[in-house]
Parts: C-alpha cells; structure tokens; sequence
C-alpha cells in the first residue's frame, strides 16, 4: 500500500502548451506533443552520468544512494494506469475547470518569463489524480511523502536549487537534469532559465565542472539525495510527479 500523503499539492503548469495533435498517436504522448511542433531545440547529453538501476532493493538502496549520490529507478513500480489517467484529454476533462495561479519557478528566481502553478488547493481536490498513483516503495527514517504534480513545456525548467531528499517521475515526455552535491555550489545566475545556463555556462565548464547528467524518459524515477543541488531542463512538454520526502 502507498504511503500516506501530506495534503500537499504543487501543480506546475507551463503557459504556453499548445493544441495537441488528434490521431492515434494520443495513447503514445498522450496528446501533449504540440501541433506542428518542432525538433526539441535541446538535445540529451552525450553520456548520461547518472547510474540506472532496475529491479533496485531496499538494501541496496539505503546502503548506496539514499545518502550518498542520485540514481535512476527502473520497474519498481507500474504506473500505467496513472498514466491514462495524466492524457491531456483526461487531465481537461478531470480538472479543466480549476482555477490555477501562476507565479515564478522557485526561491532563487525572481524574473522568470517561464510561469509555473503553485498549487493552493488541497490534496482532497485532486484525489482521484493522486490515488492511482503508486509512489517508489523506498522511504527514509523520519521523512513524510508529498506529492507535486506538473506539466511543463519545452524549453523550460527549474534553475539550481536544493531541498530535501525525493524522487521524480516522468510520466510523458522528457526531463534532462543537472545536480552537484551539496558541497559543490554550481555557477548559475538566479534570474537566468536553464536553457540560457545550458547555452552561455555550460560549454566553458571544464569536465572536473561538470555537473552529473541525465535525460529522464517516461517511465523512468530519478531519486536525488538531501541538499543536492539540482536544475532540470524539459527537452519536450513533459508531464511528471515527484515525491518530496520531507
């Protein structure tokens, strides 16, 4: 059974998430990929530096990455009826009447032209979202799950920051990351997107530099330990859930 879940809701909307394609390919991208949209503007990494684990125990997981580096969770979970649920089709039919603010993407930013959804609703609202949902079966000694949902188009994200531990999903699309333990503060400007930290900081960084790297598929969880610091990039419009253990 899934742990119990704090009434914490962060629903991320990106603003500018155009009409989806009808046709057969809405069961495959769920009908998030933009009409007439073109190739994603940033490619995945060369080499993806972030380990990937399937079929990971308990043990395992505590004993190697829990405190000490992020990995990435393969087939621990099945999540697809989760995924029906998250279509775009389903999401606007579920909840395209809910009232959303949008406001900047986290503490360290302050002129974003990338908005994002701070849920204020309660996690009752969207219960019949969040129950289908079936969290990584690792927790941490001390910790409590919340949820935060979001949808987020291509070419936006989320700039350094650090919080506590948690997993992230990624339910559609593609979400590339970027993370530096806690005792190596990355180089970044606040009010600068990720693509321009991608595009202007990123080639001059010197491999010893260079933060640990990953594209999250569909399907995939990316685990990320306490205190590091993390960015996260979205190669196409991505629907994703993560799961702060706070």
């Amino acid at each position: 059974m899934a742990p119990r879940v704090h009434n914490l809701l962060l629903l991320v909307l990106w603003t500018q998430v155009a009409p989806a394609r009808p046709g057969p390919k809405e069961e495959g991208d769920g009908g998030w990929r933009r009409r007439g949209a073109a190739p994603a503007a940033v490619a995945e990494e060369e080499r993806c530096t972030v380990e990937r684990r399937a079929d990971l125990s308990y043990a395992e997981f505590v004993q190697h990455y829990a405190f000490s580096r992020p990995v990435i969770l393969q087939g621990l979970t099945n999540n697809s009826r989760f995924r029906a649920l998250c279509s775009r089709k389903r999401l606007l039919a579920l909840f395209g009447d809910n009232v959303i603010r949008l406001s900047t993407a986290n503490t360290y930013s302050y002129q974003k032209d990338t908005l994002y959804f701070f849920g204020d609703n309660n996690f009752t609202e969207w219960a019949s979202l969040f129950q289908h949902y079936i969290p990584p079966p690792f927790g941490l000694l001390g910790t409590t799950p919340a949820y935060s949902f979001g949808i987020a188009g291509a070419g936006s994200g989320v700039p350094f920051h650090w919080h506590g531990p948690g997993f992230s999903e990624v339910i559609y699309g593609r979400k590339r990351w970027f993370l530096y333990p806690p005792e190596k503060t990355p180089e970044f400007h606040p009010n600068k997107t990720t693509l321009a930290w991608l595009q202007d900081t990123y080639p001059a960084l010197t491999p010893s530099a260079r933060p640990l790297e990953c594209t999250i598929q569909a399907g995939e969880v990316l685990y990320f330990p306490d205190r590091w610091w993390h960015a996260t990039l979205n190669l196409e419009t991505s629907v994703f859930i993560s799961t702060f253990l706070s």
